[in-house]
């Protein structure tokens, strides 16, 4: 596998790792011990009203389920044109882990399979430098994410 698609695998990797931790941290402090079946129904039904709860809760809602959407799509179409077996299972996690831990999983599959079409590469291959410009927004955009989802976190 070349350079770049590792290191792009070992980013959503990190992202999906993040994501799973971060999101699921958060989801058991909710369900906090509630894990018979009328529990876990009667936290989902909170957690559905609590999601439409203001404004904001509503927009954030809306907002990852479009994004959701535009995600499943992509993996369901991509997975179709590159010949990518158990999509079926991406989306069904999608819904139960979160799709932002089930996309940078995709993606990873995603970037094996292009780079096994490949065939062998040259793991001395040179990365194109980030311009100063992209890199600085990079910076300014991933401080941004940090900074908000401490925010959120903390509650």
């Amino acid at each position: 596998m070349a350079r770049k698609r590792l290191y792009l695998c070992i980013f959503y990797v990190l992202v999906a790792s993040i994501a799973l931790f971060a999101t699921w941290s958060q989801n058991l402090s909710y369900l906090n011990g509630s894990f018979d079946l009328s529990g876990l129904a009667s936290a989902y039904s909170r957690f559905v009203a609590e999601s439409r709860a203001s404004p904001a809760a509503r927009s954030v809602s809306v907002d990852i389920l479009l994004l959701s959407a535009a995600a499943v799509g992509f993996m369901i179409f991509e997975a179709r044109r590159l010949g990518i077996r158990f999509v079926w299972a991406y989306v069904v996690l999608g819904f139960l882990l979160g799709i932002s831990v089930t996309l940078p999983l995709f993606l990873i599959t995603r970037e094996r399979h292009l780079a096994w079409h490949e065939g062998p590469a040259n793991l001395n291959d040179e990365l194109e430098p980030i311009p100063l410009t992209d890199g600085l927004g990079i910076a300014a955009v991933s401080a941004a994410v940090v900074f908000m989802s401490g925010f959120v976190i903390a509650g």
